[in-house]
């Protein structure tokens, strides 16, 4: 299949920046930066960033900032967006100004809080900033541009004793992202002493195993210059020192590092080309550079590996680690590497195993859009599909493979604007299933928990289950709208997230999502209670009561139990809609069997629901959310209706809180 070339991709992505631009009245860098950091977040490239837009003339400029879960590592953004990117280049003198005047935020960053009010974008971004400098192992300055530099990427500097790296995400580095189909840029290793090892021969084609023992120095370098872009899939986020295993790889790394590799399980990692030194007789014998490493299990003790190193001065030289390599064709890794994370016995075992495009579930999911027909919402009377990108860049690979008069037709049939990815997929459930804060820590962070809880109960993906799934993407982007058109800015997303959570518990589930599907968009009543909703809770998810940054809070179950008790009635008119028992979340098993969550609740009787609720409001114990929970299980058990996956989840984590606060079935009932 043809790929789309660099001209093409270069006037699609001002077309597309330009239409959002348009569309959400923002200006064009802004949504540039975003959607940028948006796939260098799903990359693994960044994480838990923040866009807020702020300049003085030939001073500082600055688009947004990152910091990753252990805090140890700083990212800021400059853009610079051009209508015709194509007509120069970036030159190496604008390249190194814009690298300045970011780097000028960094000693301002105290002073530029100062000139904005509480919860003003740019007054958080100064003041988190400026809280994490103090503990930075690192500081990385992005350039992000639609451009084609001339410039080579700067070297290494430093600021206040912090190691300070350059990147420059172009044109062409852009274009090689969307048209790889690789999760992120293939990282080689070379190691300057080739690293003895043992080759084991296998009968599979196409692959084969080294065994090896790697210097615990140069993995923690590794880990410092790619983060987690080194892990498979970004599965897995550093633990820090709160899990027990990390608190003993710590330990044994700072008072027996000599014993390292005997305590230690390693590591087990994939690559898709090794080149060895061989002996006369041509058999391997020394690693001298890897190509494709991804570690697939591991992945903690490699962190920790890199904030011994960073944050407690470990000295490394004499940790080593043993590294079992699985050397596996490209095209083959997709099909072999979920396996190796599954099957790989480490120190925190991965229980969920295939994140990778080639799910059962998501295949299901693209085979069964490709030919469902969502029917004409206008008056062109033109039915359409919804294109489930699956994998990355398959809508331009589709347009690419077709005449310019398919291509038009193609366009009809599958709108740009109906495409959703895997982490658009996890964002519209998860906002369903009252799970906001989890979609509020990033598009990653959301499509791994999205998986681990999929993988534990996985879906029956039919024609219904497709369609109840378009319509939380259809009301995902209704919702979106009116946050924007209430003003959101730079929240919207949170705002988005949390209206929908907050929803989908006032009407507990019961909203039509089979004629939101049939009509392909929301009701004129549904929309103007979302008005009112969404307004409400965007005056509760973008003021904290724990700190002062909206982004931090609302990664927080703290903000959804707050939001959850926003006072809001659902109105008479949209009642009347609703219906009698949820629609989309009852989810059975392939076998046709009950999802065990459910024969859980079931197997509690309503009385002792009722009595959870009731002891919680009398000794003030559980969370409001959590004693509404109970409740409603309870009403609906004595009423004889059914209880979705959702609120199974919730009534059992509030029962197991009860427990443990000291609640006794048999005394309360």
């Amino acid at each position: 299949m043809a790929a789309v070339d660099q001209s093409s991709f270069a006037k699609d992505l001002v077309n597309e920046v330009m239409a959002t631009g348009e569309a959400e009245r923002s200006n064009l860098p802004e949504v540039f930066t975003r959607s940028v950091l948006e796939d260098l977040e799903e990359a693994g490239v960044v994480s838990n960033y923040f866009t807020a837009y702020h300049a003085v003339p030939s001073r500082l400029m600055i688009h947004g900032y990152g910091l990753d879960d252990a805090a140890q590592c700083l990212d800021l953004f400059v853009t610079e967006f051009q209508t015709a990117p194509l007509e120069g280049k970036l030159t190496k003198t604008r390249t190194a100004t814009l690298f300045r005047q970011l780097l000028a935020f960094l000693s301002q960053c105290s002073k530029v809080a100062e000139q904005f009010d509480d919860f003003v974008d740019v007054r958080e971004m100064s003041l988190a900033v400026e809280r994490a400098l103090p503990g930075l192992a690192k500081i990385r300055l992005f350039l992000l541009t639609n451009c084609i530099s001339s410039s080579p990427t700067p070297v290494a500097t430093e600021f206040n004793g912090i190691e300070v790296t350059h990147e420059i995400w172009d044109l062409p580095r852009l274009h090689r992202r969307a048209t790889s189909g690789a999760l992120g840029e293939p990282i080689i290793v070379e190691f300057e002493e080739p690293l003895p090892c043992l080759a084991a021969e296998s009968t599979e084609p196409d692959y084969s195993v080294v065994m090896a023992v790697a210097p615990g120095q140069r993995l923690a370098e590794l880990y410092g210059e790619h983060g987690p872009g080194l892990l498979e899939l970004n599965v897995r986020s550093f633990l820090q020192t709160r899990g027990a295993v990390n608190r003993g790889i710590r330990t044994t790394l700072l008072k027996a590092p000599g014993r390292f590799l005997a305590y230690n399980n390693g590591i087990t990692a994939t690559a898709s080309r090794v080149d060895f030194v061989q002996d006369s007789a041509g058999r391997p014998i020394a690693i001298r550079r890897i190509h494709g490493l991804q570690i697939v299990n591991g992945g903690q003790t490699t962190a920790s590996l890199h904030y011994a190193l960073k944050r407690d001065r470990a000295d490394l030289s004499n940790v080593f680690v043993q590294m079992k390599l699985s050397v596996v064709a490209p095209e083959r890794l997709a099909e072999i590497v979920p396996k190796i994370s599954e099957y790989s016995n480490t120190q925190n075992r991965v229980t969920l195993v295939d994140f990778s495009s080639n799910h059962a579930y998501h295949v299901a999911v693209q085979r069964i859009t490709r030919v469902l027909w969502a029917e004409a919402y206008d008056a062109s009377g033109q039915a359409t599909h919804w294109f489930y990108e699956r994998a990355r860049g398959q809508y331009a690979d589709e347009l690419a493979s077709r005449t310019p008069a398919q291509q038009t037709k193609f366009k009809v049939l599958c709108p740009s604007k109906q495409k959703f990815t895997k982490s658009d997929l996890a964002k519209y459930v998860h906002s369903w299933e009252q799970l906001p804060h989890l979609v509020s820590r990033g598009a990653q962070k959301n499509f791994a928990e999205f998986m681990i809880r999929m993988q534990e109960h996985e879906p029956v993906v039919d024609a219904i289950y497709c369609q109840r799934l378009i319509a939380k993407a259809i009301l995902f982007k209704a919702v979106d709208r009116i946050a924007f058109t209430l003003g959101a800015g730079s929240h919207k997303s949170i705002v988005t997230t949390y209206t929908i959570a907050r929803l989908s518990r006032a009407v507990e589930l019961c909203l039509d999502l089979d004629k939101i599907w049939q009509m392909q968009q929301i009701s004129p009543v549904l929309q103007a209670a979302l008005y009112d909703l969404c307004q409400r809770v965007m005056t509760t998810a973008t003021n904290p009561t724990k700190g002062n940054h909206v982004g931090e809070w609302a990664k927080s179950v703290g903000c959804w139990n707050a939001v959850s008790e926003v006072q809001w009635t659902v109105p008479d008119a949209l009642k009347a809609e609703l219906l009698s028992e949820p629609l989309a979340d009852r989810i059975e098993a392939a076998d046709g069997s009950t999802d065990p969550r459910i024969e859980e609740v079931l197997a509690v009787t309503a009385e002792e629901w009722t009595a959870i609720e009731r002891w919680a409001k009398e000794t003030r114990t559980l969370e409001p959310p959590e004693r509404q929970a109970a409740a409603i299980v309870g009403r609906r058990l004595a009423a004889g209706e059914s209880v979705s996956r959702a609120q199974a989840e919730q009534a059992l984590q509030a029962r197991s809180e009860a427990l443990r606060q000291g609640f006794n079935p048999a005394y309360d009932v």
